[in-house]
Order: structure tokens, then sequence, then C-alpha cells
């Protein structure tokens, strides 16, 4: 997903916008994690970065993705971009530690 949000819309309030926008991420990202996992793939990993427009968007963690929405409306921006890609994610093995 790769969209500019505006946060000003006719007949609906900023707040309701804001929720609607947070809304369609999380729906996004609940139907992408539904996808069947190709083999040797343990999960659905994300790549995601917001910011004014394409190119002054920076990475943000997907569990973070909703503070960057939050921020740009506090600072009276007239839209957001968000860019959500979805990747193949390995889970890490961690170490076991050595008994003495």
């Amino acid at each position: 997903m790769k969209k500019t949000f505006p946060f000003e819309m006719p007949n609906h309030k900023p707040p309701r916008v804001i929720e609607a926008i947070k809304a369609e991420i999380n729906k996004y990202i609940k139907r992408e994690r539904r996808k069947p996992l190709p083999e040797g793939v343990d999960f659905w990993d994300f790549d995601c970065r917001t910011g004014k427009d394409a190119d002054s968007a920076v990475p943000v963690h997907v569990s973070e993705i909703t503070k960057p929405i939050d921020a740009a409306s506090q600072e009276s921006w007239p839209a957001i971009y968000i860019e959500i890609l979805a990747k193949q994610g390995h889970r890490a093995k961690v170490a076991e530690p050595e008994e003495s």
C-alpha cells in the first residue's frame, strides 16, 4: 500500500478522518497477515514509511504506524503519505545459554 491520506474531508470532522485512516491501515495489515505463507517463511513482516510525501517519508516500525498520523494531525499537515509493504519474515533462533 502506497497512499496519501488527506486530513480534511468534506462532511467529516478531523477526528473521524484520523480514525478512518487508522482503521484502513489496520484492515490492510490484517488482510496481508491472513495470506498463506510461502514454504520456509515464519511470518509476514512489513516495511513501513511515513511522511508529508513519498520523498520525505522515513522508516517506521509497523507497531508504531499510528504515532506519525497523530503527530501529523497535531502539526496541521494537509495530508500524510503512508507506505506499507509486506515482506517475508524469518525468526532468528536464540542461542541457548550453556550450563556450567
